[in-house]
């Protein structure tokens, strides 16, 4: 049961912070709730969603050869998926995300084509592979114990972790939508730079120790 917990808090963790910083998917998420609705946001971060639980199978499956490597190597690769987090934090922190975002035309969308272009958006992007990878190792997500319904549980909770940031977000942004100003994505990803600059450090400094050690 203990092992189930851990698979799912971390699976929807890793979901969460797949998801959660500010790239121009969630400028499109956000800009579509201010205009269009609190429905048209959410299937927006609904086809991103979805493009990373993708990425995640994808970085899983490409982990999974390797399984033994990681088992003798963990320290080595805790310390390497925090430099990753590491750089994709101070990436996060120097980039404008509102800038990266072109504007959209006006013209009649549903929500299917709302989901389908949160999709592309983000499946264009493949260097949230490296993410994804630094995160799996971070939170030790693939262990030699595990079987493989433990994985399919920790996928679907990946999956809902996405899910349930793009709830909240367009929750929020739908409540507060005559004071919203877009600009305020810089603290956003600013904020979730920060979050992710500390997990990288508190990451590498255990590594660091057990390896000394």
């Amino acid at each position: 049961m203990d092992l189930i917990l851990y698979i799912i808090l971390r699976g929807f963790a890793i979901g969460v912070l797949v998801s959660a910083p500010m790239g121009p998917v969630g400028v499109l998420c956000i800009q579509r709730t201010l205009n269009k609705g609190r429905w048209a946001g959410f299937y927006t971060g609904l086809g991103a969603a979805v493009s990373d639980s993708l990425y995640s199978l994808l970085a899983g499956l490409g982990l999974s050869i390797v399984i033994d490597f990681i088992e003798t190597n963990q320290n080595p690769l805790q310390i390497a998926g925090s430099i990753v987090l590491l750089v994709f934090a101070i990436y996060l922190l120097r980039r404008n995300p509102v800038r990266m975002l072109k504007k959209l035309k006006d013209k009649k969308r549903n929500y299917i084509q709302d989901m389908v272009t949160g999709f592309l958006f983000t499946v264009s992007n493949p260097l949230i592979l490296f993410l994804i990878i630094g995160l799996f190792a971070r939170f030790n997500f693939m262990l030699p114990e595990y079987h493989y319904y433990h994985y399919l549980l920790g996928y679907l909770f990946i999956f809902v972790g996405a899910i349930s940031w793009w709830f909240v977000i367009t929750l929020f942004v739908d409540a507060v939508r005559a004071h919203f100003n877009l600009r305020s994505m810089w603290l956003v990803n600013r904020i979730i730079g920060v979050i992710i600059l500390i997990m990288s450090i508190v990451g590498l400094v255990m590594g660091v120790g057990n390896y000394l050690l």
